[in-house]
């Protein structure tokens, strides 16, 4: 179900209490633990456990030093820890310069605010024992992807080929290959490259600077070009002389022309569909058993090359890896061969009011939904036959409209996700909420699946979401990101709609 909650998020992420001891047997123990730590380095499962007392010892050992600053309550600080460890193992075994270490940000506060941390886990990247200018993690968060990025790193980002025998080995070694060709390797432009190279982990970067190499290529200007063995083969993107390189756009347009014009939707690619970052999908379901909906691809290919990087066409196979991601359209494996557009920014989807497959039926629809001509579709479940005279009103996408914005009702919903652990801990509030407002005429407690009905004028980005309609006209919404209790509730319903200012504390005179 990996698309199912990538899609219904992307296309669509406790302070521990305790008993308050006596200041001086704290202060005695605070006292004896700055005396048991020392500047030892120790390691749990591969991994350097660091402190105020080491950190300067570390960063002087290791040439490269990848800190997790982490904190011991954090959930995806907790499911890091197995991969920062098995990513520890494997550069220890290639004999990597680069080293791992953690840092328990909650105990270190000192260390925490030296480098500006504000959430966990953050990982920072110390180079050469500079502790002044750290460099922010910005790879995977997985072993694979935590080793690549650190590799990047110790070597050269960039193969140097020095002669034009060295550059055609090198584009003919894989795939897919980015050459970047510089008269002068120490430019400006040559630099971003490099920087470009580091971070882009997943592909394989070489640079080159000698004329033979140039002419090989048939260049004659600074070009950073990508070599790849599918679709047209080579795309180039010149320097500009006067604006050089941007690191952001030349990132975003190897994302894009790596891909291939047309994606298959399978475990391998699904990654690079949503790394891309492609505003708009346009997807194609078909049956790959079938020939005849297969033959429907040809049309489809022919009207991708025309939105390059503006629209990303997909092919999803409804009997094999894309099967799962039929609820989120509200489809059936019977429905294929379809084609649907999806807006990645809020979920939208769009549908030819009749399938047609021919590319010119297709780059007309798509540029029609790209000048706003089309309105999206909307999914809706069909509401309960009891679903207005239950205490909490079970709303849907056709129902929303006319409870949710009607004048003379103040209705509180709950958008929630049936899979939700937050939402299901919380149904039993809303629940009783329900009930204690159940006779007030000008109150109403409602809630909608999120995942099966959309609304037009609302987007839904995390579960729960609790949004408060008042009454009377002009459509507001306020959204409610208070306390998730019955008491809190009601106080911010009686209050109509906000949370009534609690009033200063007064503290006792002293008794003399």
């Amino acid at each position: 179900l990996v698309w199912v909650l990538v899609l219904s998020l992307a296309w669509l992420g406790p302070a521990l209490g305790g008993e308050e001891e006596d200041g001086e047997v704290v202060a005695e123990e605070e006292e004896e633990e700055d005396e048991a730590l020392s500047d030892e380095l120790e390691e749990e499962d591969g991994v350097l456990v660091l402190h105020e007392h080491n950190f300067a010892r570390a960063l002087r050992e290791h040439q490269l030093l990848l800190v997790e600053f982490y904190a011991p309550w954090c959930g995806h600080c907790q499911r890091l820890a197995p991969a920062f460890a098995q990513a520890a193992a494997a550069l220890r075994d290639a004999s990597s310069p680069a080293r791992l270490g953690k840092v328990d940000a909650t105990a270190q506060t000192a260390l925490a605010s030296e480098f500006g941390i504000t959430s966990y886990p953050t990982l920072k990247l110390f180079r050469d024992g500079n502790r002044t200018h750290p460099l922010a993690y910005t790879g995977r968060m997985d072993a694979k992807g935590i080793v690549g990025w650190l590799e990047r790193r110790a070597g050269p980002s960039a193969t140097l080929l020095q002669d034009a025998a060295a550059a055609a080995a090198f584009v003919g070694s894989q795939d897919l290959v980015v050459v970047g060709f510089f008269k002068d390797l120490e430019s400006e432009a040559a630099q971003v490259f490099y920087e470009v190279a580091g971070d882009a982990v997943d592909m394989t970067f070489g640079v080159a600077e000698a004329a033979e190499v140039f002419e090989a290529y048939g260049l004659s200007a600074d070009t950073v070009c990508l070599f790849k063995k599918f679709d047209e083969g080579r795309t180039d993107f010149p320097v500009d002389p006067a604006r050089g390189l941007d690191a952001a756009e030349l990132t975003q347009l190897l994302r894009v022309h790596r891909l291939e014009l047309v994606m298959e939707f399978t475990n391998e690619t699904s990654d690079h569909i949503f790394g891309a970052k492609i505003p708009h999908h346009m997807l194609l379901f078909l049956n790959k058993s079938s020939s005849g909906q297969l033959a429907l691809r040809d049309g489809f290919r022919a009207a991708a090359g025309t939105f390059r990087g503006k629209v990303l066409f997909v092919v999803v196979d409804v009997a094999g890896y894309g099967a799962d991601v039929l609820p989120f359209f509200g489809l059936t494996p019977a429905d294929a061969p379809t084609l649907r557009l999806v807006k990645m920014e809020n979920n939208r989807k769009y549908q030819m009011d009749q399938d047609v497959f021919s590319d010119t039926a297709i780059r007309t629809f798509v540029q029609a939904v790209l000048d706003g001509k089309v309105k999206p579709r909307l999914l809706s479940a069909e509401p309960p036959e009891d679903w207005d005279t239950r205490p909490v009103k079970v709303l849907v996408g056709k129902t929303f409209e006319q409870v949710a914005y009607d004048e003379t009702k103040n209705v509180f919903v709950k958008f929630y996700a049936p899979w939700c652990s937050h939402c299901q801990a919380m149904a039993a509030a809303w629940e009783e909420l329900g009930e204690r407002y159940k006779d007030r005429e000008d109150i109403v407690i409602a809630e909608l699946d999120a995942t099966a009905n959309e609304l037009e004028d609302i987007t839904i980005h995390g579960f729960p979401t609790l949004h408060y309609f008042p009454a009377g006209p002009g459509r507001k919404v306020v959204e409610y990101k208070s306390k998730r209790d019955v008491e809190t509730f009601s106080k911010f319903l009686e209050n109509g709609g906000t949370l009534p200012e609690e009033p200063p504390a007064v503290s006792e005179p002293p008794l003399n």
